[in-house]
């Protein structure tokens, strides 16, 4: 068993990344403190075994439609400044300014 070291999160709810490996940018929604999926999740799709005790991010995918659960070490700051196109980014972040989402409001 994994003991949870404290790490506060390098990356935050609205801001722009970019996935080191597979390339692609994205607008984290939410994060993890430590990973919160299945072992045999992992076992499949982590190869690389990034740590679990370590922040995972929900991430929209610019360009796609789907989402991504990614390890903290897998990612970067994307600093190009531009919004993602995702179907549910309106839906999950708030408006797009100085390079990265607002939080989205509660209030209706």
């Amino acid at each position: 068993m994994l003991v949870p070291m404290d790490h506060t999160a390098e990356f935050f709810v609205g801001q722009i990344v970019h996935h080191k490996m597979n390339g692609y940018r994205g607008v984290v929604f939410d994060v993890d403190a430590t990973f919160q999926g299945t072992d045999e999740w992992y076992d499949t799709v982590a190869r690389s075994h990034p740590p679990k005790d370590r922040p995972w991010y929900h991430v929209l995918v610019d360009g796609a439609e789907h989402t991504t659960y990614v390890a903290e070490r897998h990612l970067e700051s994307d600093e190009a400044g531009r919004p993602v196109s995702h179907p549910l980014v309106s839906e999950l972040c708030g408006e797009f300014g100085e390079g990265r989402y607002a939080p989205r409001s509660t209030v209706q």
